[in-house]
C-alpha cells in the first residue's frame, strides 16, 4: 500500500510539474465585444486566446500562447483577421497587445504596444511605445506615425487591453464594459501618442535594453553572462 501512495504521489507531483511548464495542459479563452469607432460606429469583434498551463504553481493565470481577433468590415461580409503569438523563444517580432481598431475611408488600422520587455526590444524599444498597422492587399502592414489618419492620432483604447482575468470572463463586453476594463490601464499603453513618453517620467517605458545572444535575451555590455553561455553551448 505505501508502494501504490508514493506511486500516486510521484504521478501528483509529475502533473503538476507539467502543468507548471504549460506542457501537456492547454486551455481557450474567448468573448465578444463592442467596439466604438472615431465617428461613433460600432461593431463588434470576436477575440480568442489560446493558453498553455501555468508558469508556476502559484500561478493564477494561464500562459498565452497566441491570440485570433475578427473583425467584420462594416457594409461587407469581409472577416478581417488579426493573429498574434506570444514566444519570448523566437527571433521574430511579435507579442503584441492590441489596443485600437479604426477604420477610415473604408481602410482599417489597428493600434498595438509590445507586450513584455523582450517585445519591446524586439520591436526597436519604440517611444511612442507603439506598433501601428494598416489593412492593405488582404494583410496587416506596419506603417509610421506619419501615415495614420490625423483623426485616430490621441484616440485611446477601444478593445480590452490584454484579456480579462479568467475567473471574471463574460462572454460578450459592451462599450461601458470595455472602457470599465480598460479603466487602469495607464494612458501610455491605451492612447495613439504623438510625442516620445519623456524620459524619466511616470510614463516611460522601463524595460532594460537587451540585445539577442545565442537564444538568450543579454545586456549588451553583459561579458560574464556572455561567457556562461557560451560555456553551456559547448
Amino acid at each position: 500500500m505505501m508502494n501504490q501512495l508514493a506511486k500516486l504521489v510521484l504521478i501528483a507531483m509529475l502533473g503538476a510539474s507539467m502543468l507548471a511548464c504549460g506542457g501537456l495542459f492547454g486551455h481557450t479563452m474567448s468573448w465578444k465585444e463592442e467596439v466604438k469607432l472615431h465617428d461613433g460606429q460600432i461593431i463588434v469583434s470576436e477575440r480568442n486566446y489560446n493558453l498553455a498551463g501555468y508558469a508556476y504553481l502559484d500561478s493564477s493565470e494561464r500562459t498565452p500562447l497566441d491570440e485570433t481577433v475578427t473583425f467584420i468590415l462594416p457594409g461587407t461580409n469581409k472577416i478581417i483577421t488579426w493573429r498574434n503569438n506570444f514566444s519570448d523563444s523566437v527571433p521574430e517580432q511579435n507579442s503584441l497587445n492590441h489596443f485600437r481598431f479604426d477604420i477610415v475611408n473604408g481602410v482599417p488600422y489597428l493600434a498595438t504596444y509590445p507586450a513584455g520587455c523582450i517585445s519591446y526590444n524586439k520591436w526597436g524599444r519604440p517611444n511612442p511605445p507603439q506598433i501601428l498597422f494598416k489593412y492593405e492587399k488582404d494583410q496587416w502592414q506596419r506603417i509610421t506615425l506619419a501615415e495614420l489618419p490625423p483623426e485616430l492620432i490621441g484616440t485611446t483604447a477601444n478593445a480590452i487591453v490584454g484579456r480579462p482575468a479568467s475567473s471574471l470572463l463574460k462572454p460578450f463586453y459592451t462599450v461601458e464594459g470595455v472602457n470599465d476594463k480598460n479603466h487602469y490601464v495607464s494612458e501610455t499603453y491605451k492612447t495613439i501618442l504623438r510625442e516620445p513618453v519623456p524620459k524619466g517620467s511616470d510614463s516611460e517605458v522601463s524595460c532594460l535594453e537587451l540585445v539577442p545572444y545565442k537564444g538568450h535575451w543579454i545586456m549588451p555590455n553583459d561579458t560574464a553572462l556572455k561567457a556562461s553561455i557560451d560555456r553551456e553551448s559547448k
